[in-house]
């Protein structure tokens, strides 16, 4: 299991105590606004609530004046995310979800020290599960210990893929996503796409999901999660197999086993610059 990163001398179960009192705080607010409609656009089908917006400005004072560590939020922005003890807060994950009513979104606040991750919290108010724990274990729901993830491979596990649009053609181009995901449709028990990265990570964590591939690269998405799945035992890359840290592009997480086997999967197909006909690659897909 990983330990804390160097040069960390904070105290992470005494910061989650206090930073969880702010999430249960903020929950019953979070419960009262769910259908909140778009007020904020911020890309295509990408938009924030006026929740977001309220719920960030009360839980990031909350948590700096408990834990005296400044927070980043996801719409106010804060201090650097890669330098210092920093939280990072997306205060409704999944926001889309959320306005349509769809019980897969929660808030999400990881702690990062030199943009390493080193705790995190994942709350979900509309299904009444709150996740927390710190690099060195154990994993905590509901403020009970849950146990660490197994040795069991892909065979028999579920696998969250993250959401996507087969046309795009960013970073990660829609037909590289989605080369992936039929891959590891051949591979897994079941694969699901829930719309937000902390359900993903979270239940990974957790050991109901088995692994998860997250193709978006932003902290306050991706850092709490992280933390869970260290904490939990897993193991947490990005797509190309390197150590997860705060300026990575992805997010490869699981169990030892099934991480492993989810990497060489996401080898299989190639590069993604092979989806975007590049000069010197074919654009073909890879099965």
């Amino acid at each position: 299991m990983a330990g804390f990163p160097a040069g960390f001398f904070g105290d992470p179960d005494r910061l989650l105590a206090l930073a969880g009192e702010a999430l249960d705080a903020a929950a019953p607010r979070f419960v009262e606004g769910v259908g909140a409609p778009a007020s904020v656009a911020k890309g295509p089908a990408d938009f924030a609530t006026d929740l977001d917006l309220e719920l960030e400005r009360r839980i990031a004072g909350a948590v700096a004046e408990s834990t005296g560590v400044p927070v980043h939020g996801e719409e106010y922005g804060g201090p650097a995310v890669d330098e210092g003890t920093v939280w990072v807060l997306d205060p409704i994950d999944g926001t889309f979800n959320y306005s349509a009513g769809y019980p897969a979104t929660g808030t999400l606040l990881g702690l990062l020290h030199d943009g390493r991750p080193v705790a995190g919290l994942a709350w979900f108010p509309l299904v009444g599960d709150s996740f927390s724990g710190h690099v060195q274990g154990p994993v905590r729901n509901r403020g009970k210990d849950v146990p660490p993830l197994g040795d069991g491979g892909l065979d028999d596990a579920m696998i969250a893929v993250g959401s996507f649009s087969r046309g795009s053609n960013g970073h990660f181009p829609g037909d590289y996503r989605y080369a992936i995901l039929g891959e590891v449709s051949r591979r897994v028990a079941r694969v699901r796409q829930f719309g937000s990265t902390g359900v993903d990570l979270a239940y990974t964590a957790a050991g109901v999901l088995g692994g998860a591939v997250v193709f978006g690269h932003h902290p306050w998405d991706n850092a709490a999660g992280a933390a869970l799945v260290l904490a939990g035992g897993g193991r947490v890359t990005d797509l190309a197999g390197e150590e997860w840290h705060v300026g990575a592009d992805s997010v490869l997480a699981g169990s030892p086993v099934v991480h492993d086997e989810l990497l060489a999967v996401v080898r299989s197909v190639g590069a993604p610059s092979d989806y975007r006909g590049d000069p010197g690659h074919s654009g073909t897909l890879s099965y």
